[in-house]
């Protein structure tokens, strides 16, 4: 099947209004707004046409063997560069799809549906290392690193997390001393998406010992500067096909240029890009959730029990009826969360509720879903014993379930406070 490429689409109506872009820390005075719409545009419904064809195409015959052998599929992550699919968050001018975060959550949920583990390299390459080099690099930085990421040829990881660093960012270890010309690093980061796949990384560092998390700072790096590679490949109970490794710098020579913005502001950078990235988690719990929910309804009509389909029994259309309600609240989050961002407006909070919610949501579905297929929901011929295990990282990446209650509460007291 020929499949058009998202380059290819006419800009939505949302993006050709000139918005002034979320700056994650200001709002836009007195902005005129529309309210929000959750009917999807023409646009975003040929995004999401796009995105499910090829999910179906060119990942679902493949999911359970890529899991199995924890291979990640290289080609089909330059296939979906040509289409755009990794340069949603990129403008046209850099080779990107100039597109926002509510089509990147579409995106994301309709890759998730049908395999997790692909959806998470992508919401990494597009939510962390492309937007965070995209967002607060040199105009020469992004020029040189962005347009290789926004077109595939390249995928990007991000380095935050250290043994000692985990949802304590301000724990980081891995230190970056200046040199004349050039910053040398050293240290470990762990838990890496696209550790090991990945050519261009974001790395966070400590550039100031006494100035706790304001002395963390971020830098571009890439594979070919010597001493910086991957280790150790985690064996993980789930997302089994997304590339997940620990990095290594010793003694890595970086341009004082790849310095991204000022000494210090690395750790404020990075709160800001995750907020964007819980956007791209919820949207990927949410299509974990849908994909095990689908797989469900699909099995219950067929098995039977008692002399019917146990589709037609109270207590499994209960069950159904619950999931379908948690995954359209987690959905409408989602989206809300995207349509703030998109408008320019603080998200924060909303991001935070959203993936906080999916997530949880997804591992309550996709159980769920095991449940309602029996003895035959725990063996790997059928997809939700997969989506169970993909689903309980979700409650953990880009800020575990305690951190987003945390960063919701302080966010309520601000405003009361206000």
């Amino acid at each position: 099947m020929q499949l058009p490429t998202i380059r290819t689409l006419p800009q939505s109506q949302l993006f050709s209004r000139n918005l002034k872009k979320p700056n994650d820390s200001q709002m836009i005075a007195d902005p005129v707004l529309d309210p929000i719409n959750f009917i999807l545009t023409e646009d975003q419904q040929a995004i999401r046409d796009v995105a499910r064809d090829f999910a179906e195409t060119e990942i679902k015959p493949h999911r359970l063997e890529w899991d199995e052998a924890q291979y990640c599929p290289m080609d089909v992550f330059r296939k979906m560069g040509e289409l755009g699919f990794l340069g949603m968050l990129i403008p046209t001018e850099l080779g990107g799809a100039g597109l926002g975060a509510t089509e990147n959550a579409i995106l994301i949920e309709e890759i998730a549906r049908v395999d997790p583990s692909v959806a998470l390299s992508v919401a990494a390459h597009n939510g962390l290392c492309s937007s965070h080099i995209f967002k607060f690099a040199s105009d020469a930085i992004r020029a040189k690193y962005v347009p290789p990421l926004a077109r595939g040829e390249v995928l990007g990881a991000w380095g935050l997390t250290e043994p000692s660093a985990g949802s304590d960012a301000g724990g980081t270890r891995t230190t970056a001393v200046r040199d004349g010309d050039f910053y040398i690093l050293n240290g470990a980061k762990n838990f890496i998406t696209n550790g090991t796949v990945g050519d261009t990384a974001v790395i966070m560092a400590v550039t100031d010992k006494s100035g706790g998390a304001r002395g963390i700072s971020a830098f571009v790096l890439d594979k070919s500067m010597p001493g910086f590679y991957a280790s150790k490949k985690e064996n993980k109970l789930g997302m089994r096909c997304s590339d997940t490794s620990s990095l290594v710098l010793e003694n890595v020579r970086v341009p004082k240029e790849h310095l991204i913005g000022n000494e210090g502001d690395g750790f404020v950078q990075a709160l800001q890009i995750l907020d964007g990235g819980r956007i791209s988690i919820a949207a990927l719990s949410v299509g974990t959730a849908q994909g095990a929910f689908e797989a469900a309804i699909e099995y219950a009509q067929v098995r039977e029990q008692f002399g019917k389909p146990i589709a037609q029994q109270q207590a499994t259309q209960f069950k159904l009826a619950q999931m379908a309600m948690k995954i359209e609240a987690a959905r409408l989050l989602t989206m809300k969360a995207a349509w703030l961002r998109d408008n320019g407006q603080p998200f924060g909070k909303a991001a935070s509720i959203a993936k906080l919610f999916a997530s949880e949501t997804s591992v309550q579905v996709s159980e769920e879903a095991v449940q309602i297929h029996g003895g035959y929901g725990y063996i790997k011929e059928y997809p939700v014993e997969k989506f169970w295990r993909d689903s309980k990282l979700l409650t953990i990446g880009e800020g575990t379930s305690e951190v987003q209650r945390m960063v919701i509460a302080r966010k309520m007291m601000e405003e009361f406070a206000a």
